[in-house]
């Protein structure tokens, strides 16, 4: 990510099996709400325990107007 340019960050992560099976359609959910968003990168990170897996998507961000105003 060495000069890569962006507005902001957004955070997408589950735990729980069905929460990780949508993962990706919340994501595209986001995008479609929000026109103006260029993801310029992502990042997917996965951690585990004995008994829990987390899958997290980090995506970083461009607008068009350089604004945070964003929908959730």
């Amino acid at each position: 990510m060495i000069g890569l340019k962006f507005d902001g960050v957004k955070v997408f992560s589950a735990t729980k099996f069905r929460e990780r099976e949508g993962l990706g359609e919340r994501l595209t959910e986001w995008i479609v709400r929000n026109p103006d968003v260029e993801v310029v990168d992502k990042v997917v990170t996965q951690s585990s325990d004995h008994e829990f897996h987390c899958l997290t998507i980090t995506v970083f961000y461009q607008t068009a107007d350089g604004s945070h105003e964003l929908r959730a």
